[in-house]
């Protein structure tokens, strides 16, 4: 464990924003992050993982932590399922893979998810039709003020759209070391109905459905619509699916009769985000080197040299506008750091 000076962010966040961090520690194993936290002389302490769902807006006076603890274990198998423990330092999308590879089943669906699995309890991850919560047993985590670990249950991490116990009264408290996810290992429950898998399983002429020809239906839908953050910067969707009552559902609609929505409760839509963003004129539109998508208005860009800020400021000129046509609020999935 060592603590450097002044290093460049650009390679951890997926934004590839240029931002400095005065110190910086990776973090491989649970004893080297209970020493680093007990570490008095840096008294101001940020959290990284994968960088893939942050924004970073300004150089980083404080010790920043990268969580790079590997490693998979099964925990707990019978003739029908498999619990893995997966440490927070694995890549989410590698674990998907490796998942199917050994026929577990229930993570396909959310494929090519950038990011680390330390931070998916924090946003409840999620796509085309399933979430983390939908596979999570438990997750362990250190306590930040006294180094101890402490378990999560699923219901203890009140898991919502996009959210979590981590990003509410547990922000900041805590560093989340791995996971438990428990997995099918036979009758797999297919997920199909959502977004374009069903079209995209009929372009690859399949008719009956895997789990590995689910994840290669969503690797491709997503390729086909999200730019690939190594050659340009992105976080994936920058903005949240905004939930709206029925109330505003019925004004909503009323006003725009083909717009898409997904009814989510008896009283409650979710509107997509990136269809209010398009017919607001913002697809494809680029300020300086930060931009909106030219296939999808829900991922903010930068094209090479934007400031954190640059984007940030892009996000809000966003919300704003949208407010304003549909009397609807979005507000950003990614965390800004400021």
């Amino acid at each position: 464990m060592v603590v450097q000076q002044n290093i460049s962010l650009k390679p951890y966040n997926t934004f590839s924003i240029d931002a400095n961090a005065k110190f910086f520690c990776e973090i491989n194993s649970i004893d080297d992050l209970a020493q680093v936290l007990q570490l008095d002389e840096y008294p101001e302490k940020l959290i990284i993982g994968g960088g893939s769902n942050i924004l970073i807006t300004n150089d980083i006076n404080a010790l920043v932590l990268y969580i790079n603890i590997k490693g998979v274990e099964i925990v707990e198998e019978d003739e029908n399922h498999v619990t893995l423990k997966i440490n927070a330092g694995e890549n989410w999308h590698q674990i998907v893979l490796w998942a199917i590879d050994h026929d577990y089943g229930g993570l396909e669906n959310m494929s090519l998810i950038p990011g680390n699995i330390g931070t998916a309890p924090i946003q409840n991850i999620g796509a085309y039709g399933v979430e983390l919560k939908d596979t999570f047993i438990s997750c362990e985590a250190m306590e930040i003020a006294t180094q101890q670990l402490v378990k999560f249950t699923k219901k203890a991490c009140q898991f919502g759209y996009r959210d979590s116990h981590f990003k509410n009264a547990g922000k900041g408290k805590y560093v989340i070391t791995s996971v438990n996810l428990k997995l099918t290992k036979k009758n797999h429950m297919l997920n199909t109905s959502y977004g374009a898998i069903e079209t995209e399983l009929e372009k690859q002429s399949i008719k009956t459905p895997t789990i590995k020809s689910i994840s290669n239906a969503v690797i491709a839908i997503r390729q086909s619509k999200l730019p690939d953050p190594a050659k340009l910067g992105n976080s994936g969707s920058f903005f949240k699916n905004p939930v709206v009552s029925q109330s505003q559902f019925d004004t909503f609609t009323k006003n725009n009769l083909n717009a898409p929505f997904y009814k989510i409760s008896e009283e409650s839509y979710k509107i997509p985000a990136g269809w209010l963003i398009e017919k607001c004129g913002f697809k494809g539109k680029r300020y300086g080197d930060a931009g909106v998508h030219k296939n999808q208005a829900l991922v903010l860009v930068n094209y090479g040299n934007a400031s954190g800020q640059d984007i940030l400021d892009l996000a809000n000129t966003i919300i704003k506008k949208v407010q304003q046509e549909f009397k609807i609020t979005i507000a950003p999935e990614v965390n800004i750091i400021k």
